[in-house]
């Protein structure tokens, strides 16, 4: 029982090593997604970190469609970021849910 014990918890130290070493690369990951073809774009980290925001100025005249715009880009970066995330996470876990880390 013991020699089992020592492998889970062998185990468990090396998912939190490779979870720990993901989480440092998602930092350096970066996506951007755009709105209104392109009127709009946001680039955000693996961390949901807002990088930038870069707008054409032919959409500053109507200020309704330029908020629905930014909220529409970054919400499409915060998902490719989470789909990022959760792909390498998948990797990691071999596809086993694991609550918690989602």
């Amino acid at each position: 029982m013991k020699i089992m014990n020592k492998n889970l918890l062998r185990q468990a130290q090396q998912l939190q090593s490779r979870m720990a070493k993901m989480q440092e690369e998602l930092e350096s990951e970066i996506t951007e997604a755009s709105a209104g073809g392109g009127a709009v774009k946001v680039t955000i980290s693996g961390k949901l970190k807002v990088q930038s925001v870069e707008i054409n100025p032919e959409v500053t005249d109507d200020i309704d469609m330029l908020q629905d715009l930014i909220i529409a880009a970054v919400n499409e970066a915060i998902d490719n970021a989470q789909e990022i995330a959760q792909t390498r996470l998948s990797a990691i876990t071999g596809g086993f849910n694991i609550p918690g880390l989602t």
